[in-house]
């Protein structure tokens, strides 16, 4: 919450208390900033949540609390009763004109808060199989999870970035097959890929590495005894590439935990033992079962099948243990729509060794379809015909991706239109976005030399009014934004804002040599627009460019 919400939620209490006789306190209130300024600057449901308690009709309490309220100590010009009982708030401008020191002094801290209080969180994303090149539905998640790491620290939070590398699985055996078939293809040797493997282009390019570096040396070879060397060097060559991919598209990850690494450290043994010491396994039919339906799962989930193998669940059951152990007070998961069926078993899992349910938390991404030219691409690792985040990046470019898929929220279906995000014009959003901001750097640049000054009395107009709300509502939609898992306000929130520059520069005269005050004035507004929209924008991963 911004400084002037944190006040006036505090007077609305006050006068709750004093009107009804409650002890509530300033956490209690709810706040929103109305859209339609000529109702009001803010609006509280504090008296439609408090009144039936009271024995009252809604308007009865919001009469009984706006006579209560001091608008001189909450900074407000006038209240008025709305609609059922909303108490709408009418601010003074020079309690909103105050901001643009504020901002000013901040700089790129403005927006940042300690909402979270330091709490540890883990957040993990994207964690692709590294078998192939990343899809869109894999860069969504990157755009997402990202940005929600940004937000969250911006917000005072402590956050993990981490990436689960599949490395232990089926998947890269069968992409260890194709890579060895590519590599005897290449070596003109007949050769076919498995018809569970993958047929991505991107493993043909890598066998033309691998016999430009050792020839013919397995040509002729036991596939079975050279299979190892084809795993692990697809396993590195594709881990490289995803690397390389995910760095130019801002994504950034503090750990990268190896499936494998959990075996070899006997994480997913030490696992199983304690599960099984709690009596929350059992053996049937020569399987080794989990009791998830204990904890509300549909059906018990096999860890360890008849012949000995461990299922996925084990490796993710010592995964999630291992960062509990690493002394996070959160865990939150961002999975792709396809493993929704996860989230229940999971959960599950933590709470069979004595964790709360809701320290795991798990977020659905859904895929994006992707449409150019009206017609949908369609996406398969296996099958080769693929458009991939490298694809995405070299046609629209990091700025426009990382905006379209943070703009919906994750659990949404939703539609990437490469049309439209390649467009240089303010049909395309983050176009619009960033247009605004270099619009803020030129008006800055021709201002040079015109210093800013301490009091802004003379910003008045609705227009700029509309800003300086605008602004006051940044660090507490940060916060929001962080404590919903919602990265998507963000975007909406330069959209409102950018909308509003745009509007306000078009009718305004910034810099009017006739009118000196007035113009170091606006050029001060113009300084704290600049630096929210760029704070906003690095907060989804979007750069803030200068001259467009």
């Amino acid at each position: 919450m911004s400084k002037i919400e944190d006040v006036l939620k505090e007077q609305f209490a006050l006068a709750v208390n004093k009107a009804l006789g409650t002890s509530l306190q300033a956490q209690d209130m709810e706040l929103s900033m109305l859209r339609d300024k000529a109702h009001g600057d803010y609006a509280s449901n504090a008296a439609l949540k408090n009144a039936k308690a009271h024995g009252l009709k809604p308007r009865e309490a919001a009469e009984k609390i706006a006579a209560a309220f001091d608008c001189e100590a909450a900074g407000a010009d006038h209240l008025e009763i709305a609609g059922p009982g909303f108490l709408n708030v009418f601010m003074k401008k020079d309690n909103l004109q105050v901001l643009i020191p504020l901002v000013l002094e901040k700089k790129d801290a403005f927006g940042r808060s300690d909402a979270g209080h330091g709490k540890k969180i883990n957040v993990e994303y994207v964690s692709a199989n590294p078998t192939g090149d990343l899809h869109p539905g894999h860069a969504r998640g990157g755009a997402i999870g990202d940005s929600l790491c940004r937000i969250m620290r911006a917000a005072g939070y402590d956050v993990t970035a981490e990436y689960y590398v599949n490395d232990a699985g089926a998947q890269i055996t069968h992409m260890g097959e194709s890579l060895q078939a590519r590599y005897l293809q290449a070596c003109g040797r007949e050769a076919e890929v498995p018809a569970d493997g993958y047929h991505g282009k991107d493993l043909i390019e890598i066998a033309a590495q691998i016999r430009q570096e050792i020839g013919d040396k397995y040509a002729d070879t036991d596939p079975a005894e050279s299979l190892p060397y084809f795993k692990q060097y697809g396993l590195q060559a594709e881990l490289k590439k995803l690397k390389a991919d995910l760095e130019e598209f801002r994504v950034h990850f503090d750990v990268w935990t190896s499936e494998q690494s959990l075996y070899d450290r006997g994480l997913a043994q030490e696992a199983l033992q304690k599960l099984g010491e709690k009596g929350k396994t059992y053996e049937k039919d020569g399987a080794l079962w989990l009791r998830t339906t204990e904890y509300g799962d549909d059906k018990d989930r096999v860890l360890m099948k008849s012949n000995g193998e461990h299922t996925y669940f084990t490796s993710d059951i010592a995964y999630h243990l291992d960062k509990l152990n690493r002394g996070f007070d959160q865990l939150i998961d961002l999975f792709g729509a396809d493993h929704h069926g996860y989230i229940a078993r999971m959960k599950a899992s933590i709470q069979c060794f004595g964790y709360p349910a809701d320290k795991l938390e798990i977020d659905i991404i859904q895929m994006a379809r992707m449409i150019k030219d009206g017609q949908e691409f369609k996406m398969s690792k296996r099958s080769g015909k693929s458009i991939s985040l490298r694809d995405l990046l070299d046609t629209a470019g990091v700025d426009a991706v990382r905006y379209f898929f943070v703009s919906r929220a994750g659990d949404t279906q939703m539609d990437f239109d490469l049309d439209m995000a390649t467009k240089k014009s303010n049909d395309n959003p983050v176009y619009y976005a960033q247009y605004a901001h270099a619009r803020m750097c030129s008006v800055l640049e021709k201002a040079n030399g015109i210093d800013t000054p301490e009091d802004y009395a003379l910003i008045d107009t609705p227009k700029e009014m509309t800003l300086l709300k605008l602004m006051n509502e940044f660090t507490g939609l940060v916060a929001d934004a962080a404590a919903s898992r919602q990265p998507h306000k963000l975007t909406n929130y330069i959209a409102r804002f950018a909308q509003a520059f745009h509007s306000y520069y078009n009718e305004s005269k910034i810099i009017d040599p006739a009118q000196p005050e007035l113009t170091r004035q606006r050029v001060g507004l113009v300084k704290a627009c600049e630096i929210t929209m760029k704070n906003a924008l690095d907060l989804i991963g979007v750069n803030a460019p200068e001259h467009m």
